[in-house]
């Protein structure tokens, strides 16, 4: 059986080249997360005005190199990664061709690079190139083509490793026709299908938009439609993030609580309903856009509101799984059973310190999603708050974490020190707990984001939860314990990869104590669920963009639907073409004169 337990063989011994691939795109995940932390230290202590060791002018350079590197980066370099090893390791097949599997490895890494260096290049003024247009690069702002090809390149690579991972399962099909779908496998190709759908967007704005438009082809760029395109992808790459994040909460962290999961059926309907719910709800982040109907605003609105289900579901399995692992360690009692919980394993603490952070986001999401009440935190420092605890707690612990428990699988190399991540991981959750809450406190008094001076002269915010000042020093202090958490975390990594390997580190993941039997056929069926995905989406967006280009043109307002290049060109290729069209007709007119 493909779900069958590995034996006394780890990864590394079974899938050698395999697991070369894990290590390489975990070290490139990691040298991300270290030159994101480092500007995000710089960003925080900046804005607090407690040190500031650049000019503001340079405040945009490094708050776009903070999200680029961290939330692009080094979680899909570590997701990459991580789908790697849950598809061969559930299939328990290598992959069918490695030489491709290095080369959507190789592209992701040239794509980030070139990107990496346009945003880097902005920081010497003697350069000629720069990318300060954050992580959420829509127009109006622009950054230099390096910048848009560097990402169209990433993203290609991207679609490459899906492709690998699919081809990879149906070889698995044609040797095992009658067995359900592994169910890390299953959480992968459902995943990577969400993926296509939603990064199909992103792709068509850089080619066809914001590329040209750096280029100097076209003149202008319709910022509706470009930021309507980037919505459309960004809020779905969220859970891009979150979904191997949930991978691991339901596969891996009921087997370190010393049990296993509890329904192998929930969890493929949880993966199910993300991809069909995770697109058609981008227009949310668009609340205030004038340019959009305030009906399509609500129909977005209504279809987040659904996503919490999904979310529901997992906080009901995942904690029945750790729990039955617990009654199994002789938990007993309402509550006792959670003493009886591996807290002292960092993998197992991290984890569940990171679920505990997401459901305190998922209650900010909900303000965020809500029209009438996101126009009180629209803009504010509400919302980094909130995505600090998505995609900065629940998934960035979630990653380090796990890599406590997959690292001696995929290298057969012992962590070189559990003491150092338990304490790792709890100063994580110190640091974000800090930071997150000032900035939702901000947030509330209105102070902006994405602004290097949040002080305005003349204005006093008002005083809740603590003074304006008093939250700066949270801010400042949960920053600093972050920065220090990822420095104790990539020393531990490094340290551990100087250990000289050992044997019987395999930690075997048992089935579900509800297996996929238990689930209805119709939940494999891909093509049905990637067809009412695709059916959803046309439905919650064909109108809005119809709309957009409506009113404002594919290229903007006053600028016909053609690259204004094209005019030049055809006016030099019409001067061109005169004298021979001249030619032409006067040699007409002499050939009918001797004819008649």
């Amino acid at each position: 059986m493909s779900e069958a337990i590995e034996g006394d063989r780890s990864f590394v011994d079974k899938f050698p080249e395999e697991a070369r691939i894990v290590r390489s795109a975990f070290l490139s995940s990691f040298f991300a997360l270290l030159l994101g932390a480092v500007f995000g230290i710089i960003q925080t202590l900046h804005r607090t005005d407690v040190a500031r060791i650049i000019p503001s002018t340079d405040y945009y350079t490094v708050l776009t190199a903070h999200g680029v590197f961290l939330v692009i980066s080094f979680t899909i370099f570590f997701l990459v990664g991580l789908f790697t090893w849950a598809l061969t390791r559930s299939l328990d097949r290598p992959l069918v061709n490695i030489k491709i599997t290095w080369t959507w490895y190789a592209l992701m890494a040239i794509g980030m690079t070139m990107t990496g260096v346009s945003i880097l290049a902005g920081f010497v003024s003697s350069i000629d190139m720069s990318a300060d247009v954050l992580y959420t690069f829509y127009a109006p702002l622009q950054a230099h083509p390096l910048f848009y090809t560097g990402l169209a390149v990433f993203i290609v690579g991207s679609w490459i490793a899906g492709a690998d991972w699919f081809r990879t399962f149906l070889a698995w099909k044609r040797e095992h026709p009658d067995e359900r779908i592994p169910l890390q496998t299953f959480m992968v190709l459902t995943t990577m299908a969400m993926w296509y759908i939603a990064s199909s967007a992103v792709a068509a704005s850089v080619l066809l938009f914001l590329l040209p438009w750096s280029l100097g082809f076209i003149d202008q760029v319709n910022p509706t439609l470009t930021r309507t395109l980037f919505w459309f992808f960004g809020h779905p790459v969220v859970y891009f993030w979150l979904m191997p994040a949930y991978l691991l909460w339901y596969t891996v962290l009921p087997r370190i609580a010393g049990g296993r999961l509890f329904s192998d059926p929930l969890a493929r309907v949880v993966f199910v309903l993300f991809l069909l719910l995770s697109t058609p709800v981008g227009i949310h982040h668009q609340y205030l856009d004038p340019g959009i109907a305030e009906g399509f605003k609500f129909i977005s609105m209504t279809n987040t509101m659904f996503l919490l289900l999904p979310s529901l579901l997992t906080a009901f399995t995942v904690v029945a799984s750790v729990e039955y692992g617990a009654r199994q360690r002789g938990g007993t009692g309402l509550l006792g059973w959670l003493t009886d919980l591996p807290w002292r394993k960092p993998e197992f603490t991290g984890m569940m310190l990171a679920g505990l952070m997401f459901a305190a986001g998922g209650f900010s999401g909900m303000v965020n999603a809500g029209m009438n009440i996101n126009y009180m935190i629209h803009n504010t420092i509400w919302v980094p708050g909130h995505f600090h605890l998505t995609v900065g707690t629940a998934v960035a612990l979630t990653f380090m974490a796990a890599t406590y428990w997959i690292w001696p699988q995929i290298s057969n190399k012992p962590i070189y020190s559990r003491t150092i991540g338990l304490f790792q991981v709890v100063l994580w959750f110190i640091g974000m707990a800090l930071m997150s809450n000032a900035m939702h406190a901000q947030g509330i008094m209105g102070v902006p984001r994405r602004t290097a001076e949040p002080e305005y002269s003349g204005f006093d915010y008002p005083t809740m939860f603590g003074g304006f000042e008093e939250l700066n020093i949270q801010i400042a202090i949960g920053g600093t314990l972050l920065f220090i958490s990822t420095i104790l975390f990539l020393g531990n990594v490094v340290l551990t990869m100087g250990n000289p390997k050992v044997s019987g580190l395999a930690d075997p993941l048992p089935p579900a104590l509800s297996g996929p039997d238990d689930a209805p056929q119709v939940l494999d069926n891909l093509r049905l669920w990637v067809g009412i995905a695709l059916t959803l989406v046309v439905l919650a967006y064909a109108l809005p963009l119809a709309a957009i280009i409506n009113r404002g043109g594919l290229l903007g307002s006053g600028v016909g639907s053609y690259p204004v290049w094209l005019g030049p060109a055809f006016d030099a290729l019409v001067s061109a073409l005169t004298p021979l069209a001249d030619g032409a007709r006067d040699a007409a007119g002499a050939l009918v004169g001797v004819v008649r």
